[in-house]
């Protein structure tokens, strides 16, 4: 009896002794990743150099100017409406430079493209968007056009183009069936469309470099 005792006691003291070691996921492992710092990164690698960066913020810069000059001019007529509608393109495209200067000073939340490509799109209408992707659904049409609205959303330089370019993300999303929809890169660049949409809104804040 008093040996059952004894072995009792050991195997009570084994078991308290191994619950006090950190695991492969416990406190004491730095390999864990949570989702809050996956979400503080933005891991997108552009294709494009610094060089390019500097040429595109000089003639966005010219931009602003040209903007700024629209908001005087409206205000100076007394038109409240062209105003306003200046004032906020004024708005987007001072954030899209302050991505291209996030880029540049540090790789984070660059736009996939730099240039700005024609976009026309009246959300009140049943017409399709018009993308250089064939609208298309299957699993590799589906990820070039997921791809194309991830470039065209980021490039977006005015309110117009910001508001249009949601609507047709909603409505293209919904055209792929449930497993093709699902596919991971195109997840992923139709989420990372709607995150430049929300910088470009200012209802997200870019990225400062420490």
């Amino acid at each position: 009896m008093t040996s059952m005792r004894f072995l009792l006691v050991a195997l009570l003291l084994g078991c308290t002794h191994g619950s006090s070691t950190p695991g492969p996921h416990g406190p004491g492992d730095t390999s864990i990743t949570t989702h809050e710092s996956l979400a503080a990164e933005d891991d997108y690698q552009p294709t494009y150099g610094k060089p390019e960066i500097e040429k595109a913020l000089i003639a966005e810069r010219a931009a602003e100017s040209s903007g700024e000059k629209a908001v005087l001019d409206a205000d100076g007529k007394g038109n409240e409406d062209a105003r306003q509608a200046a004032d906020a393109d004024l708005a987007v495209r001072r954030r899209f430079i302050a991505s291209l200067e996030a880029c540049q000073a540090a790789g984070h939340t660059c736009p996939p493209r730099l240039d700005e490509p024609a976009w026309s799109y009246d959300p009140a209408s049943d017409a399709e968007p018009k993308l250089d992707a064939p609208l298309r659904f299957d699993a590799d049409d589906w990820r070039t056009v997921a791809s194309e609205l991830f470039g065209r959303a980021c490039a977006c330089r005015t309110a117009a183009c910001v508001d249009s370019m949601e609507v047709a993300i909603a409505r293209l999303e919904a055209r792929p069936m449930s497993d093709v929809r699902s596919d991971e890169a195109a997840s992923q660049s139709i989420t990372r469309a709607r995150e430049c949409l929300t910088r470009l809104r200012g209802k997200a804040r870019t990225y400062k470099p420490e």
